[in-house]
């Protein structure tokens, strides 16, 4: 079977202490636990980094970002970057799985509500 040339990374969490907790809870090594002084830095070292092939953060690091940061964030596939809501805390514009999947796939899809 041939070697497949795409390297599949690690995934990475940052985001509050609520977050961090939950996807430790679950297994996960790379989690990052930040405030917001340095949850913009954090976030964009694990951007930059060709560790991981996923980055999940806190809503509210997306909400810190500036336009070409978010831009940038957003249209990242390697790592991709996903924005979710802190546990407890209320949502700000997420995105939901429409929008995921066009920025993700290129494909629009209808979910049934």
């Amino acid at each position: 079977m041939p070697e497949s040339s795409v390297r599949a990374g690690r995934t990475a969490v940052v985001g509050e202490r609520e977050l961090a907790i939950g996807f430790r809870l679950i297994g996960l090594a790379d989690v990052f636990e930040v405030t917001g002084e340095n949850s913009v830095k954090e976030f964009l070292r694990l951007l930059a980094s060709d560790d991981y092939s996923l980055v999940v953060a806190s809503q509210t690091i997306r909400t810190r970002l500036t336009e070409s940061q978010r831009a940038h964030a957003d249209s990242s596939l390697r790592p991709l970057v996903v924005f979710v809501p802190t546990p407890g805390a209320q949502a700000v514009e997420s995105e939901g799985i429409e929008t995921l999947a066009k920025r993700v796939l290129g494909i629009s899809l209808s979910v049934p509500r």
